[in-house]
């Protein structure tokens, strides 16, 4: 990915699917999250090499339950392939299949490719299984995609429960999750309107338009660099997910309430919980990681917003409280992730049925100590970024039934968020599912309120 010379060798883009290869290979067969093999087989590449890089690797990984299918199909003895030639292979077909590149040139790229990842033996298996897939493509794509778990490359595990918790909306979610996800801008409302930074933006010729339930929410028509966005710099503007907006609003705190944001890394969340309180705001930003503190320091500081920030395990109170009760809790608790698989598609590959039950001791022991900290007759809202009743309104469940002191209250909508396209209304709470009109990811909410005899 270096220098001309390196480039005069190979065919053109032999060097991109290699290093897409390496990333797919790290993603399936190492188990690792997308960013830091991306960022490890991109660190010495032109912006142009990486953004290549990154289109073809995460789009093999959006698609690779299906093209491993195809795969399997293809090969007479899978096993036997090196693990980098499996990962080449989809991701060549990634590119028959999802590029507008022609078959032959790919096929030769591929070739080349596989003498930059050290498997020059393996230059004409790769060779037949191309011109093989592409002679044999409508047959057997016909036949593999009868399986709906094939034919949205999900795992089987997660389609079943996803049609379980959403029913008819399944299907849609499913294709959902492989879309391309808008940009999405939260406005600082307390410093501007939403008119008037759109206008900004036409002036710099940014087309973008408004998300009509969400008032502080504008979606790009085509993502760009951050630092192009009039007022970034200056926290006027940030990049988060219209779902993950509602969280402020939801939670409803007001000026001279203690509010405390549990789990509060990257600081999204706590950015807009800072614009909602204003200038007197008193809010808390909680996080297990200390590093990831640093996140939110930074962002805090592009929007010129300051908060109390502490390193602490919600689940032990002790490790960080004062004693003092919130009036406003927020607990963005983690989870599958299962709600945000189109901005991360590596989570299909790398999440597992067995992880849920974790996840769910987790959550339940997060809400037990926020509970302790919030003040009789508080509000705590629980957020996840699941579509999974499991870790949602089964989870809430769980803790109600637990002799919380806890009681569900109604997740209180504004007015102007009363019908969000893709909302469902479950027993408890409320949830989002990515992609419908107002394209948010899914999100699941449910508001919490301490009983006044509760300890």
């Amino acid at each position: 990915m270096g220098g001309g010379l390196a480039r005069s060798r190979f065919a053109p883009g032999a060097e991109s699917l290699a290093a897409a290869a390496r990333v797919v290979e790290a993603i399936a067969f190492g188990g690792q999250s997308a960013e830091t093999p991306l960022a490890t087989a991109t660190s010495s590449a032109s912006p142009a090499s990486r953004s290549a890089v990154r289109a073809i690797a995460l789009g093999t990984v959006r698609w690779y339950l299906r093209l491993n299918t195809a795969l399997e199909t293809l090969l007479e003895r899978p096993a036997g392939v090196p693990r980098i030639v499996r990962a080449l292979l989809a991701v060549a077909l990634h590119q028959v299949e999802y590029s507008r590149n022609a078959p032959e040139v790919i096929a030769n790229s591929a070739v080349d490719a596989t003498r930059i990842l050290n498997e020059p033996r393996s230059a004409s298996l790769v060779n037949a299984v191309l011109r093989r897939y592409v002679g044999e493509r409508a047959t057997l794509l016909q036949r593999i995609d009868e399986e709906l778990a094939v034919r949205t490359a999900h795992p089987a595990w997660l389609v079943e429960r996803i049609c379980r918790a959403c029913g008819d909306e399944a299907v849609r979610l499913l294709e959902a999750n492989n879309a391309h996800p808008p940009m999405t801008l939260r406005i600082d409302l307390s410093r501007t309107d939403r008119a008037a930074y759109l206008r900004q933006l036409s002036e710099r010729d940014i087309d973008a338009h408004e998300i009509q339930c969400i008032d502080s929410a504008a979606n790009l028509d085509r993502p760009m660099a951050i630092d192009r966005l009039p007022g970034f710099a200056e926290g006027l503007v940030s990049v988060q997910d219209a779902g993950a907006q509602l969280a402020a609003r939801l939670l409803d705190p007001s000026p001279g309430m203690r509010v405390l944001d549990a789990c509060a890394a990257p600081g999204g969340k706590t950015g807009h919980l800072l614009e909602v309180l204003g200038e007197a705001a008193d809010l808390t930003a909680v996080d297990i990681d200390a590093e990831r503190l640093q996140l939110i320091a930074g962002n805090l500081q592009r929007l010129k917003r300051t908060a109390r920030l502490v390193g602490g395990d919600v689940r032990k109170p002790e490790s960080f409280w004062d004693g003092r009760p919130f009036d406003r809790i927020l607990v963005d608790a983690p989870c599958s992730s299962t709600g945000v698989i189109r901005r991360h598609p590596d989570i299909k590959l790398l999440r597992r049925p067995a992880d849920l039950p974790a996840f769910v001791a987790t959550q339940l022991e997060i809400l037990n100590g926020a509970m302790r900290m919030l003040a009789p007759g508080g509000r705590l809202l629980y957020s996840t970024c699941s579509v999974l009743r499991e870790e949602n309104e089964g989870t809430i469940a769980s803790f109600l039934e637990s002799g919380s002191g806890a009681a569900a209250r109604a997740v209180g909508l504004p007015e102007w968020a009363l019908r969000i396209p893709g909302a469902l209304e479950r027993s408890v709470g409320l949830q989002l599912l990515p992609g419908a009109e107002a394209g948010t990811d899914g999100f699941y909410y449910a508001c919490l309120e301490k009983t006044t005899a509760a300890s």
